[in-house]
């Protein structure tokens, strides 16, 4: 059903709201998504949202991910669709494959740039923004009256900057008047502005619904991340309200679900706004509690006896109750559904977090993270990379030797930048404790793009190595990941193979596709766990073979990117794509984790030192 008719439609007490989800990079993470939106599917959502990488990048996922959702979980589906590095006729296929799947609401955007581009530029001239999708849609005789399309807004002005607000409103404007039924908005942490961006889009005349985007903060380092991509102004207050309890996530993430539901109390007072659509990034607790606390949680469906029926044979009288009959596949979606959902509020006295199916993965710290879960891979709202895209060239400058790339890895190292292609936050406290190590790594031609300590036991409450909740004790393995040269690699094998001892993991990965390794094929590394009171042991961050690779493609990408900044033929581009050719990403494991020095020790020092 289109998005525009149920609003209409919608006749609660309450505000309706729609939750937002991303393609999960892995396999396992896509199967274990679908239970994960089974179980909120049981709040009643007034739709979902599924978003679409950059340039199609998840078209597949994303179109199988919406398809499900549709089809399987009876749940109407909107499918994001952006303009970025969209070749001609890959817009026509989306469109195609969605209206197969039943599904009838586009969200029309113009995307983010691809990473590593300077500014945003279509590769189909048919498609340059939001507009021109939503003129192609209303134009087609194929689409125009299947589909319900949305757009985006961003209340504190677009991340480029390429407009002032009136420009950026009168922009709007145009997508509504080209033919859009509803808008979503940027996510904010500010509800004053917001209320008076919403005056002044009504008097531009804009009468269509408006959809604020809400992101229940999760953890503080997250959140730094997000705000910084996304351009979000935050206010001194929460500043203020997270920096002392940044180190402890479970109140980081208790913060967020209050700051959320104060923010959508003080929005929808108001009377200016009908309903919310919650960004999710997969995880399902956070926003789950802020629906109970928000009291607009209907709980577990009651299940009534009713007649299962199809369509042409109900009777007159019993077609518009829905309480006496329901037709096949909306009684096998029910079912399902209930059988799926599990209660998580309230878990069973005792029942370990690591086994609780909504909150085993709620602390996404890790870069690796666990590749089995849902959230793995997080990105921005809109399903983006989380690669900055406009400091580049500022702050990374011309490299046109191996010498100025060793260069740029040591400014990041000392701060003298702020990030690096590999990263869109300066280095983490954490990192700054090895920071000779690193360097001496990185002098080697060694450019570290990951690293953390070893860590015995530290207090979760640390303020440098510290994250769960309070009363608990954290631990790390000291891992560093770098790219070498191929000889480089064949020396640190060596050395593993002749004095690691069995302490010593490693993945080494090329562009070709080549993985070498000597973790056992089901080997998995936990290199960041932690235990709390009452609580199984909870591991943030394991690195294993299918992690890996999914990050090795994603590194050797960024190279190519990179290399995009310049023109074709410069030095510098010359240089990056030599690069990502013939280097290899190394990942390398100490498992003594008591001892600090392990790691550092057994790489530049022994018998055999490389």
């Amino acid at each position: 059903m289109k998005l525009s008719d149920k609003i209409a439609a919608y006749n609660s007490s309450r505000p309706f709201y729609t939750f937002e989800f991303f393609p999960p990079r892995t396999d396992q993470g896509f199967e274990n998504l679908i239970p994960r939106i089974s179980r909120l599917s049981t709040l009643n959502p007034l739709a979902i949202s599924v978003t679409w990488g950059a340039g199609g990048s998840t078209r597949e996922r994303s179109i199988d991910l919406a398809g499900l959702t549709q089809s399987d979980c009876g749940i109407d589906t909107i499918l994001h669709l952006t303009c970025t590095n969209m070749v001609p006729g890959m817009v026509d296929d989306a469109l195609r494959a969605a209206k197969v799947r039943g599904i009838q609401n586009i969200l029309a955007l113009r995307g983010d740039p691809s990473r590593g581009t300077e500014h945003w530029t279509p590769v189909d001239s048919q498609f340059t923004c939001g507009i021109d999708l939503v003129k192609y849609i209303r134009s087609s005789p194929e689409f125009s009256s299947h589909f319900c399309i949305g757009v985006a807004a961003c209340p504190e002005g677009h991340p480029d900057r390429e407009t002032d607000e009136d420009g950026s409103l009168n922009i709007l404007k145009e997508k509504v008047d080209a033919g859009a039924d509803f808008i979503v908005t940027q996510l904010f942490y500010d509800a004053d502005p917001f209320l008076e961006w919403i005056d002044k889009v009504r008097a531009k005349g804009i009468t269509v619904p408006i959809i604020p985007g809400v992101m229940p903060i999760q953890t503080y380092s997250s959140f730094l991340r997000l705000i910084k991509l996304c351009g979000v102004k935050v206010p001194p207050s929460v500043m203020a309200a997270l920096e002392p309890i940044c180190h402890d996530d479970q109140l980081v993430k208790g913060y967020g679900v209050g700051l959320a539901v104060d923010i959508i109390r003080k929005i929808t007072s108001t009377g200016k706004i009908k309903g919310i659509h919650f960004c999710t990034l997969n995880l399902e607790k956070s926003v789950q509690l802020v629906i109970e606390k928000l009291q607009w949680a209907d709980g577990s469906p009651t299940m009534k006896n009713r007649l299962i029926a199809a369509r042409p044979m109900i009777h007159a009288q019993l077609a518009n109750s829905s309480d006496l009959v329901i037709d096949p596949t909306t009684a096998t979606n029910t079912a399902t559904n209930a059988l799926t959902f599990k209660q998580t509020l309230d878990p069973d006295p005792g029942r370990g977090e690591l086994n609780n199916a909504a909150t085993w993965d709620d602390f996404p710290n890790g870069r690796f993270g666990d590749y089995k879960s849902p959230a793995f891979g997080a990105r921005d709202q809109w399903g983006g990379s989380g690669l900055c895209q406009y400091e580049g060239l500022s702050e990374w400058g011309h490299p046109k030797s191996t010498d100025d790339l060793t260069s740029l890895v040591l400014r990041y190292l000392h701060s003298e930048v702020s990030s690096s292609p590999f990263s869109s936050l300066p280095l983490s406290p954490e990192s700054l404790t090895i920071l000779p190590h690193l360097e001496q790594l990185t002098k080697r031609g060694w450019w570290t793009v990951c690293s953390q300590p070893a860590v015995d036991g530290a207090c979760s409450t640390d303020e440098i190595f510290g994250w769960g909740p309070r009363g608990g004790y954290v631990y790390q393995k000291g891992f560093v990941e770098f790219f070498v040269e191929e000889q480089d690699l064949e020396k640190i094998e060596k050395k593993i193979e002749e004095e690691g001892q069995g302490w010593v993991h490693y993945f080494a990965g090329n562009l070709q596709g080549e993985c070498r390794s000597n973790v056992p094929d089901d080997g998995r590394n936990a290199v960041t766990w932690g235990m709390f009171p009452g609580q199984e042991i909870t591991q943030t961050t394991i690195i294993e073979r299918e992690s890996f690779l999914t990050w090795k493609d994603e590194a050797f990408s960024i190279w190519a990117e990179w290399a995009s900044f310049y023109p074709p033929g410069s030095e510098e581009r010359e240089l990056l794509n030599s690069v990502r050719r013939e280097r290899w990403l190394v990942s390398i494991v100490h498992h003594d984790y008591k001892r600090p020095d392990a790691l550092w020790t057994f790489l530049l020092d022994g018998e055999l030192p490389v």
